[in-house]
């Protein structure tokens, strides 16, 4: 990365739960862990494994320049909670495909 500033992705062992209300709105073994500099550590799910049928494709859209453009989902009561880079740069091809969430419960 430039001036610093450092992305990785890795495989977590961690199970990753999301869960709003009373309603898991993802659960999965397969989480990539992404540690970037200056940022909390995010888990990033296979869509497979996010209840995307709950959620709303939102009308935001954000630019990373270390990550690309990022596409977000809501639900009626929480707007933009989660969000994905559907062509991400190269060096974090490997979460094409996967979901994240700003507070998801990990053990």
């Amino acid at each position: 990365m430039t001036n610093g500033h450092r992305i990785t992705v890795e495989p977590s062992s961690a199970h990753v739960r999301v869960v709003h209300g009373d309603q898991v709105l993802a659960e999965s073994e397969r989480a990539l862990l992404l540690e970037e500099t200056g940022c909390p550590p995010r888990y990033y799910l296979p869509a497979e494994d996010v209840r995307l049928d709950l959620l709303t494709p939102s009308d935001t859209h954000t630019v990373c320049p270390f990550k690309g453009t990022a596409s977000y989902w809501s639900l009626p009561d929480a707007p933009d909670l989660a969000w994905s880079y559907p062509e991400p740069l190269p060096d974090v091809a490997a979460i094409k495909g996967h979901v994240c969430f700003y507070a998801p419960e990990v053990s």
